[in-house]
């Protein structure tokens, strides 16, 4: 016995499962979004309060109208209308062959900058084929295949045992030889091991694995080692994986007859996928258990860098990192010779960097690594235990599926960004024009009854933006707070200017009463704010990208709704149908003066000294 209970290899992995537990992007910026416009909220309703009561307004109208104001000012609808635009995402990812099990995930995955991908499987076609054996002592090659064959069993489905039982030239060879006994494959003993009864009655043994392994056993082992060492290295420069076969003549002692190579081919989209993964911000680093020599072979053939790092030079998470073996991490082009706990260090180190980092894994000690990730991607044949720990779980084998979904995330999270700055340009809108009218002018642009008809049409419409049509940026997404801010406080300060443009036009020019000026602001409101979600939904004209008819549609039936409430004086005023036609063109005015204003915003948001300035309010 070498450990009990947390000390256990097992045990480990739990442990590591439970330290991997992280607050997601998503999480992070609904909180800071949602504390902005709160405390923002809050401050303009105490203002309110605060003037009211000085000017002597009933207590009783003024608590009711700044608790409905505050109520609608309060983003409540915003992680709902989020998370249904990830839940319709996610239906959009199971179509890609990618099954979402943690809905944020799908925003982690439009911010993957690295890709920690595993060799087999994924880059390749897990898919052993069988070379020229090399033998010893001018043993025939055919023999040392047959050998190998007999310690492999074809119901185990291993693609090693199954590579070489596909090298036979004829497989009806086999029905000659009964095997008595058979041990699989374990990790303590690393190989697979027979005892065959030949026809002519004769018994002997045979075994295959990792050639040290096999040398270990043999009694030729120092007569043999220099031309195996040789032909192993050979083997890896080509790409090969290298099998140990050994062969005992009834209770001799064993003797190493050959070793196996085997070649992994590449996908046959692996290399052009790559090159894809690149254009869209991607690095992919490859992943393997394979020997050096292997991997660099490997990565040249994929495209890949050739600055492959092995494991022993990894250091240790918590006793040996430096910041010069984090800094070949972050810079390797792939990794060999990995355990997995080598893959949890990998992850560790390159979030540390401010790197957004997505993981593939299969086996049950792929678990902490999937689960520290940023998104843990569960491979087609991976373990339920690794399916659980992973925040994707692909459905088809294949790096292409991975960049898919990436592609796709990011259209999603773009629908994402498009409404929190609308959501908080709206916010801002309505609130500084209340507080501003009540404070200057001491009139209530709006009642209390205005205030909720104008929320439940606006975030009941909007719920569609998880349909709209957009495109994929081609570098990873994250979320930009201070541009996010910085442009819905401009849409949201010129829709004040507008708003009071419009109160001047129907108190001063056409002389209307404050009732009638109520209803034409409330028109103007909700028209206006819903007109700013096609200015939010692309960073260029708004024409750039056609909304989907669903889009359309919500926004021009509550619109329509809104309307005839205005015209016809339901909760209100009635304005008539002149009023409500002056109101629209005045909107369509400005929505067309605002996308330009949005183009300007945007560029002068994107400059360096607007970075600086915007840094230090953020």
């Amino acid at each position: 016995m070498y450990a009990t209970g947390a000390n256990t290899y097992f045990g480990k992995t739990a442990q590591l499962v439970q330290e991997a537990q992280t607050v997601s992007h998503f999480q992070k910026a609904v909180l800071k979004i949602g504390n902005y416009l709160i405390v923002l909220a809050v401050a303009l309703v105490v203002v309110i309060i605060a003037v009211a009561l000085f000017r002597g307004d009933p207590i009783l109208t003024t608590l009711q109208f700044a608790l409905v104001l505050t109520v609608a000012a309060i983003p409540v609808a915003m992680p709902t209308v989020l998370s249904v635009t990830m839940a319709v995402g996610a239906r959009l990812l199971a179509q890609k062959k990618a099954i979402v099990s943690r809905l944020v995930a799908i925003e982690e995955l439009a911010g993957v900058d690295i890709l920690c991908a595993d060799k087999t499987g994924t880059l390749t076609q897990n898919k052993l084929t069988l070379g020229d054996p090399f033998t010893v002592d001018g043993i025939p090659a055919d023999q040392v295949i047959l050998d190998g064959a007999l310690a492999s069993r074809e119901e185990n489905n291993d693609t090693i045992d199954l590579a070489v039982l596909g090298g036979l030239k004829d497989r009806s060879s086999l029905k000659d030889y009964q095997v008595i006994d058979f041990q699989p494959f374990d990790p303590v003993h690393k190989r697979t091991e027979a005892t065959v009864k030949a026809k002519d009655g004769k018994t002997f043994k045979v075994a295959k694995g990792a050639p040290q392994v096999i040398l270990g056993l043999s009694a030729n082992a120092g007569q043999v080692q220099p031309a195996v060492d040789k032909a192993v290295d050979e083997f890896a420069a080509r790409g090969f994986r290298s099998l140990g076969v050994a062969r005992a003549e009834g209770d001799g002692k064993w003797q190493f007859i050959g070793v196996l190579p085997l070649f992994d081919p590449p996908r046959e989209d692996a290399e052009e996928t790559i090159k894809t993964a690149k254009a869209i911000g991607v690095k992919i680093k490859m992943v393997t258990g394979d020997a050096l020599a292997i991997a660099r072979e490997t990565a040249k053939k994929l495209g890949l860098g050739a600055n492959i790092l092995d494991a022993s030079s990894l250091g240790d998470a918590k006793k040996k990192e430096t910041p010069a073996v984090a800094e070949s991490i972050e810079q390797a082009d792939g990794f060999a010779q990995v355990f997995p706990e080598h893959k949890f260090h990998i992850v560790d180190v390159l979030q540390k960097r401010g790197h957004i980092v997505g993981m593939t894994g299969d086996g049950v000690n792929d678990a902490p690594a999937l689960k520290k990730a940023d998104c843990g991607i569960a491979v087609s044949a991976a373990t339920d235990a690794a399916r659980a720990a992973a925040s994707i779980v692909l459905m088809a084998p294949g790096l292409s599926v991975i960049i898919d979904a990436i592609k796709e995330s990011r259209r999603i999270f773009q629908r994402m960004n498009s409404y929190a700055i609308y959501r908080i340009a709206e916010t801002l809108r309505v609130l500084l024009f209340m507080t501003l009218s009540i404070l200057v002018f001491n009139f209530y642009p709006l009642t209390a009854v205005m205030i909720v008809i104008l929320a439940l049409l606006n975030d009941g419409a909007i719920l569609s933006i998880a349909y709209d049509n957009v495109k994929y940026k081609d570098q990873p997404e994250a979320w930009n707070m201070r541009m996010v801010l910085g442009i819905a406080t401009v849409l949201g300060v010129i829709g004040v200017v507008s708003a009071f443009g419009l109160f001047y036009l129907g108190e001063r020019v056409f002389h209307l009463d404050r009732e009638h000026i109520q209803t034409l602001m409330y028109l103007k409101l909700s028209v206006a704010g819903h007109l700013t979600i096609f200015l939010t939904r692309t960073r260029g004209p708004f024409w750039s990208i056609r909304p989907a008819k669903i889009l359309w549609g919500a926004v021009l039936g509550t619109q329509i709704v809104a309307t005839l409430f205005a015209v016809y004086g339901v909760f209100m005023t009635p304005l008539g149908w002149g009023w409500a036609g002056f109101v629209w063109a005045y909107a369509v005015a400005w929505f067309l003066f605002n996308d330009r204003v949005k183009l300007l915003a945007y560029r002068v948001l994107g400059s360096k000294k607007a970075k600086k300035v915007l840094r230090i309010f953020a």
